[in-house]
């Protein structure tokens, strides 16, 4: 069975930078190598959607310092990253809520996903402003409004952007066993797989493992 999409929880980010002796947003600045050897790596085995969990509803929560950090790379990144991945036929979505996010942000958002709309080749999302609670909070209001009814396919078809599929593998890196809010519908049948380097040091020949150990693995799916 083939690794359709693969969730990455890139944590570990703030600990890299502390080993190295660094400031904390040089971690941040590090993932986002980390992110585009995994994407073009993920590309080359034919992974046709990678998702990553960047920025979480509880991060908020940090430091004002590192929060305005965050939020100025998203600013200044998100069109930059969507125009190379676009010139590489790659198509980019961002799942999350808009609350909190400043019209900056929000335009970025919007001309990314609008100008790789008709990219064919892998799927990056981001996971930007999420809580998997939230993510079907909404899903289920979206649903009462549109169908009057709450079911399994209701919620699935009012996921934020539900033509992402259910995940095959999430990745968890920096040695945390846990998946602090991410898909929460899309991973109930994930397998899972922990890494203890931290995020900044991910590389394209993690893919690699990730896809070794994923083959290993026999998902039965409850029968």
């Amino acid at each position: 069975m083939s690794l359709v999409h693969l969730g990455v929880i890139a944590d570990g980010n703030r600990r890299w930078a502390k080993s190295q002796g660094l400031p904390t947003i040089e971690g941040h600045k590090k993932g986002l190598d980390a992110i585009k050897s995994l994407v073009e790596a993920a590309a080359e085995a034919d992974i046709k959607f990678i998702t990553f969990y960047v920025f979480s509803t509880e991060n908020w929560g940090r430091s004002e310092a590192e929060v305005s950090y965050i939020m100025k790379l998203a600013e200044t990144r998100i069109l930059k990253y969507a125009e190379k991945l676009a010139a590489k036929n790659a198509r980019m979505l961002i799942l999350g809520s808009k609350d909190k996010l400043s019209p900056k942000i929000a335009s970025a958002i919007e001309k990314a996903e609008k100008i790789t709309a008709d990219c064919t080749g892998i799927t990056v999302s981001f996971c930007f402003n999420y809580g998997g609670e939230q993510e079907i909070a909404d899903a289920a209001n979206a649903a009462m409004r549109k169908a009057g009814e709450i079911t399994p396919e209701t919620i699935r078809a009012n996921l934020y952007h539900p033509e992402v599929p259910n995940v095959d593998m999430v990745v968890r890196t920096s040695g945390e066993e846990r998946i602090s809010g991410f898909m929460l519908w899309r991973a109930a049948y994930s397998e899972f797989m922990f890494i203890k380097k931290y995020f900044p040091e991910m590389g394209g020949d993690d893919i690699k493992e990730i896809l070794k150990e994923y083959e290993n693995r026999n998902r039965r799916f409850g029968k």
